[in-house]
C-alpha cells in the first residue's frame, strides 16, 4: 500500500493444493504478512522470476530468495505455519464469488 496504490493477491490455483506446489504463494503471503513495502516488492519481484520457481521446484528451500533487510525469522516462521486452508479459502472465493476458472487469472481494481 502506498498514498496511491494497494494490492492484494489472491491465489487461484488450477492444481490440488499441497504443501510442495504452494512454496511461491505461500511465500507471498508470508511476506505480506511480515515485511514492510519497500522489502515486500523487492522479495516478490525476486519471486516473480522463472528461475525462481523452477529452483523451488527443485527442492531449494525458500528462504535462500529472502533479501537483505528482511526480517527473516519472521518470515520463516511464518511461511512454515501458513495453513494451506488459506490458500483453499482463496481459491474458493476466486472461484465462487468471482466466477473465475480454476487458475484463471483476473485483475480487480476498486477505486477510491
Amino acid at each position: 500500500t502506498s498514498s496511491h496504490t494497494r494490492v492484494g493477491i489472491l491465489n487461484n490455483p488450477s492444481s490440488k493444493i499441497k504443501e510442495d506446489n504452494t512454496a511461491i504463494a505461500r511465500g507471498i503471503l508470508a511476506a505480506f504478512l511480515t515485511q514492510n513495502n519497500s522489502n515486500l516488492k523487492s522479495f516478490l519481484s525476486k519471486l516473480s522470476k522463472e528461475e525462481t520457481a523452477k529452483s523451488l521446484a527443485a527442492g531449494t528451500k525458500i528462504v535462500k530468495f529472502l533479501i537483505p533487510g528482511m526480517d527473516g525469522d519472521t518470515f520463516e516462521k511464518k511461511y512454515n505455519t501458513l495453513e494451506l486452508d488459506l490458500i483453499k479459502t482463496h481459491q474458493m472465493f476466486c472461484q465462487e464469488v468471482l466466477k473465475l476458472l480454476p487458475g484463471q487469472m483476473a485483475v480487480i481494481s476498486n477505486g477510491r
